[in-house]
């Protein structure tokens, strides 16, 4: 009797998580470091932004007039293999019943680059493949300006937020920690710089040959 057929693995691959979004958009190898390689050292800035979440974490519900507001309200995008946990959404009054908000809270100010930007878009595609409706904007609240930034969920940032996706979806298929690539800016402020080491990993190796002619040029330049 033949022997049957194996069955092909349907099962789906792990939901990409809605932090990681942001961890790439930072560094991809940041990302694939703390995600795939699971990694994490903490620091000062990683420990304010710990405190602020303690809060919001807490599943709660609570209503004011019209708004109802959910924490700690778990999202997720089958469709874009992506999940996690929402700080804050607001359900506000709409005509077909309920406009979806979603707040993130962050330590710190606004920041140069969109990382924070294309985590909350993410969420929001979330809610609009949960709900229904599309979710055309939330907001950024910075504990050191104690303010809300408003966040529209432009074609921009959605094509940005689609395309760190796609990138970090093959990290995880590959199972692959990006090279380093060093940028001061960014790489003095990472939890993760001891583990990383990106300016010894990105130094280049040089042949025999090349490092005697570098001996020999800098006593040349000595003896000048």
């Amino acid at each position: 009797m033949p022997m049957p057929l194996p069955q092909p693995d349907e099962r789906e691959p792990e939901p990409i998580p809605l932090s990681a979004l942001q961890h790439a958009v930072y560094c991809l190898r940041q990302a694939a470091l703390i995600h795939l390689e699971r990694q994490w050292v903490e620091n000062r800035f990683t420990a304010e932004g710990r405190v602020l979440h303690e809060a919001s974490d807490k599943p709660g519900r609570r209503s004011a007039g019209t708004l109802r507001r959910i924490t700690a309200l778990p999202l997720a995008s089958r469709r874009l293999g992506i999940a996690g946990v929402a700080d804050v959404v607001e359900f506000r009054a709409a005509p077909w019943g309920e406009q979806p908000y979603p707040v993130e809270f962050k330590r710190g100010k606004p920041k140069l680059h969109r990382a924070d930007e294309i985590q909350l878009c993410a969420q929001a595609l979330c809610l609009e493949e949960m709900t229904g409706h599309d979710v055309p904007e939330g907001a950024l609240f910075y504990a050191e300006t104690k303010r809300r930034q408003i966040v529209p969920f432009d074609a921009e940032l959605r094509q940005q937020t689609l395309q760190t996706i796609t990138d970090l979806r093959g990290i995880f298929a590959r199972a692959e920690t990006p090279p380093v690539q060093y940028r001061a800016d960014r790489c003095r402020g990472c939890s993760l710089l001891d583990i990383c080491r990106p300016r010894i990993v990105a130094r280049p190796v040089l042949s025999w040959r090349q490092a005697r002619l570098k001996a020999a040029l800098a006593d040349l330049e000595g003896q000048t």
